[in-house]
């Protein structure tokens, strides 16, 4: 697709970029679908979300009308390599953040995703997300590439997602094995995210640490929220935590997640950072 035509769709539009711990991501109001979010949609996610020739995210979202008559709003979420994504947790508590802030909803919100409807709850800055609920738990996999086995967990919180418990997380080898596992067999075609998780215990609380490879992103992202519903999710079902979970996040923020019966919920702080239009179709 010619740049040119798709910079005029663009010309006159105000995006917005919010970030939820660490993870940053770009939105467009798209409420006409003057963009195609098929064809569109994804060569926008690789234009904007492009570091330092752009404005760089994490990911790109597109704001349109539910078709869900019960449901007012709808996203379609692109990773920053172009590739479409069902869910995104954090990306869920930065949509309820604009619209909050735009006035387009109270401190209760509902809408539409392609893994399914996601309830959300403002309160100020930090805003709490009720899941889908999980599916697809698989414990205790042995997992075989060409130089180790590994025992690792499985469970789909809205995407794939694959545990590995580790002793020190800081010294894990999230680049190297999280690619590897990203792309192994046992997940194909669709691949899966990695999490690396450690648990740890002080005298008054037990809490996770943990650090994503992000499919999509192809490398390791400051946070990924339903990695970290995963991994909760996984640590709670095994005995190893209770409660409402902390979770200590590579950026150095925490989230929270609690998980009753097949529910999870996911809160932590978002920042609405900037508005933007763009002059220059060079981006794209």
């Amino acid at each position: 697709m010619d740049s040119r035509v798709l910079f005029s769709k663009l010309k006159d539009k105000t995006l917005y970029k919010l970030s939820a711990s660490g993870n940053d991501f770009i939105f467009l109001f798209n409420f006409d679908k003057e963009v195609d979010a098929d064809t569109e949609g994804p060569i926008l996610a690789r234009a904007l979300c492009r570091p330092k020739f752009s404005v760089s995210a994490d990911g790109f979202i597109l704001v349109e009308k539910a078709e869900n008559y019960q449901v007012k709003f709808a996203w379609r979420f692109f990773n920053s390599d172009g590739s479409e994504a069902e869910m995104c947790g954090n990306g869920a508590r930065c949509f309820a953040r604009l619209l909050f802030e735009l006035g387009l909803c109270d401190k209760h919100l509902i809408f539409q995703t392609k893994a399914g409807t996601i309830k959300a709850e403002i309160k100020g800055k930090r805003v709490k997300v009720n899941l889908t609920s999980p599916k697809d738990l698989r414990l205790n996999l042995t997992i075989k590439t060409e130089r180790d086995i590994y025992s690792a967990h499985f469970v789909n919180t809205g995407v794939p997602h694959l545990v590995l418990f580790w002793e020190d997380v800081e010294q894990a080898p999230v680049e190297k094995l999280g690619r590897i596992l990203r792309y192994h067999e046992m997940f194909a075609p669709s691949g899966t995210n990695v999490n690396f998780l450690e648990v740890c215990r002080e005298e008054d609380r037990t809490y996770l640490k943990i650090r994503t490879y992000e499919r999509g992103v192809e490398g390791e992202t400051l946070a990924c929220g339903t990695g970290a519903s995963a991994s909760a999710f996984i640590a709670k079902r095994l005995g190893l935590v209770e409660g409402e979970v902390p979770v200590l996040t590579r950026g150095g923020e925490w989230l929270t997640v609690s998980v009753d019966d097949e529910e999870i919920f996911l809160e932590g702080d978002t920042r609405y950072l900037f508005s933007f239009k763009i002059f220059d179709d060079a981006l794209l």
